[in-house]
């Protein structure tokens, strides 16, 4: 897909700075706070639970305003249990047990990659999220370490925290005033870990998240796979806000994504100067005017503004009232924008406008999702009679040159909610960039998710008692802790191992091999590198089950080689055998194998020079060599060596 990443910026202009959250899933037996198996994934469910989720108070007797927000949207949540991999903690039916300490020690070993300040003792926190992603409405979080650093583009990138967490639910669906979730991801551990704003381009940020997802992987301890990783991504400007663009999930995604919102941001910030040259300056100046319109549009061309669609797409999705459908008659409601003509159009990310910014939080806050959303005086749809259809729209509404119009359809209920929700996001706009979590789309850009959470979520688990660091476990994991992914890559590329083939061996574990190979048998570190990091995928491609063959087997292979060179030649046909008869006696096999040089050796050499002369006669010599060295390896590889066969071949054509 193409990614929208045009209309260049200049990023220190603008003061883009950009900081990293990276979620990685942990390889534990069991989930963070239950018995319940961690990576047990299940596409079939055998029992349901319907939820309301509701906002409590903090600490400090406050109400946090994602959590109001997502009140607001009035959801149905549905969860969709398994027994294989959910118990009675997920559905909040029981208290935690105490925690994952297998968790705990890998967050440890990610403190010491990553030169964190371990803290002495692990206070467990509740962070609400009323999204319905978790069935508590909070999810449990801990800090185990702070202060630590990664070596980046010749200067530091600070890691600011690194937290253990239960990981949320599975989204299934999201219709409307329901939204369906699985509880089979739901608990199982995840380490968060938050860089500094440090990062100053997009293409900055997708080399720290791979970066970080190395030094994670170099644990040896994280999941692997789709959904195992995924990122934060917070994005600010100058005189713009935090806005963070939520599970990025790969990390060539982020340098489009933080372009857009770059670019999102500095658009959103002339918006505001233009409306407060237009005297829009407070809250109270943005006021809008809105009325039922439906018998108006009863037998309008624009269909989707007809009762009669309406209702074929309810039937279509089997839309049912209390569940994905919101309160009331269907409605189609006009809302005058007074003095905000041309600000619908103003441009936001690349290829977007103002428009989008309102249709993404009327599909999320007032439920409407029926697209396009809403229609305006701006960008007017074409069909049939539409500009005959918009003035009388205009006419009702008492709409001047410079009063802009909007119009929207659902539920009763929820056109009235959507009304607010328009005038709420000007009122934003007054103070230029909202804070906002947005969610990444393929093409590059955002859409909005929910306000951006505040330090009013987070309070005490009165539940779980604290976990004591100490000093003996912290050198214990120490000890056993790999070479960090820095260190190994200038070793490798000292080796003469290309980027690629270190990144790869790294983020897939293969590095350890390789480090034990070289280190128990004198195998050169290029030799064995370049084979796991890009021979080994050709075999499995070729068909060799090359999984069949395990450490031990690698390391026998490798030491054979470095004694008969004749079975690194003849690799091919050696891992063949060895990936089919994975229990068999080494020696034995390599018995069976042809790894002798025959006697006839040169016979046969100078039966192929003589059957092929006359057809390749003419050629260059150079070009004849090594075709005829071609053909002889053909047969007489695994039992003569490439270097004696050229020699012979140099022989016969020089003398």
């Amino acid at each position: 897909m193409k990614l929208i990443h045009s209309a260049p910026l200049d990023y220190e202009k603008i003061g883009l700075v950009v900081g990293l959250e990276v979620h990685q899933q942990l390889l534990t037996d069991h989930k963070m706070f239950c018995k319940c198996p961690a990576g047990l994934y299940t596409n079939e469910h055998d029992g349901t639970v319907l939820r309301h989720m509701r906002p409590t108070l903090s600490e400090l007797g406050e109400y946090d305003g994602t959590a109001l927000m997502e009140f607001k949207t009035r959801k149905n949540i549905i969860y969709l249990l398994h027994h294989s991999n959910t118990c009675t903690y997920e559905m909040d039916d029981t208290p935690p047990f105490l925690v994952n300490q297998q968790a705990l020690d890998v967050a440890i070993e990610q403190c010491l990659m990553l030169g964190c300040d371990i803290i002495d003792e692990v206070h467990i926190a509740r962070k609400q999220y009323l999204d319905g992603s978790i069935p508590t409405g909070f999810q449990r979080t801990a800090i185990v370490g702070v202060n630590g650093k990664l070596p980046f583009r010749g200067r530091e990138l600070s890691v600011t925290q690194v937290s253990v967490e239960e990981d949320s639910c599975r989204e299934v669906s999201d219709q409307a005033h329901l939204i369906v979730w699985r509880t089979d991801r739901l608990g199982m551990p995840l380490i968060e870990t938050v860089t500094g704003p440090d990062l100053r381009t997009p293409e900055e940020v997708e080399e720290a998240i791979l970066l970080i997802g190395r030094v994670c992987r170099s644990t040896r301890h994280v999941r692997t796979g789709p959904g195992a990783s995924r990122q934060d991504v917070n994005v600010s400007v100058a005189g713009g806000r935090r806005v963070e663009i939520k599970g990025v999930p790969y990390a060539w995604l982020a340098p489009a994504l933080v372009h857009s919102e770059a670019w999102r941001q500095v658009n959103l910030l002339r918006l505001r100067d233009e409306l407060h040259q237009r005297g829009f300056t407070k809250p109270e100046d943005i006021v809008v005017e809105h009325a039922d319109v439906t018998e108006l549009c009863a037998e309008s061309n624009l269909k989707v503004l007809r009762e009669e669609i309406w209702q074929k797409h309810i039937e279509h999705h089997d839309w049912r009232p209390g569940f994905e459908l919101g309160k009331g008659r269907f409605c189609v409601r006009a809302v005058k924008l007074p003095g905000l003509n041309g600000t619908l159009n103003w441009p936001t990310q690349p290829d977007l406008i103002f428009a989008d910014e309102l249709r993404g939080r009327l599909r999320v806050i007032a439920g409407l999702s029926q697209q396009p959303i809403l229609v305006q005086s701006e960008k007017w749809p074409v069909y049939k009679d539409s500009r005959q259809e918009m003035r009388q729209l205009l006419k009702r509404m008492r709409c001047g040159a410079d009063d802009s119009l909007v119009v929207i359809w659902g539920p009763e209920q929820d056109t009235l909610t959507a009304v607010e929700e328009i005038r709420l996001r000007y009122v934003d706009a007054l103070d230029g960039v909202p804070h906002e979590t947005r969610q990444p789309l393929p093409d590059g850009t955002t859409d909005f998710e929910r306000i951006l959470p505040g330090p009013d979520r987070m309070y005490p688990d009165t539940d779980s008692p604290p976990t004591m660091i100490t000093r003996e476990r912290v050198e214990g994991l120490q000890a056993d802790l790999p070479s960090p992914p820095w260190e190994r890559y200038e070793r490798y590329r000292r080796a003469g191992l290309p980027d690629n083939t270190i990144f790869y061996l790294i983020r897939r574990n293969g590095a350890d091999l390789v480090d034990e190979i070289v280190a128990k048998t004198g195998a050169d570190l290029r030799r064995v590198g370049f084979f796991f990091g890009e021979e080994l995928k050709g075999l499995a491609r070729a068909g060799v089950n090359v999984e069949a063959i395990g450490s031990e087997r690698w390391l026998e292979f490798f030491s054979q080689a470095q004694a008969r060179p004749l079975i690194w030649e003849d690799r091919r046909q050696v891992l063949r055998t060895l990936a089919a008869e994975p229990e068999a006696d080494f020696e034995d096999l390599l018995d069976d194998l042809e790894t002798g040089a025959p006697r006839d050796w040169q016979r046969r050499l100078d039966d192929v020079l003589a059957t092929e002369y006359i057809k390749h006669g003419a050629a260059e010599p150079e070009k004849r060599q090594r075709y005829y060295l071609g053909v002889a390896m053909n047969e007489l590889r695994g039992m003569v060596l490439v270097a004696d066969v050229a020699q012979a071949l140099k022989e016969r054509f020089n003398g």
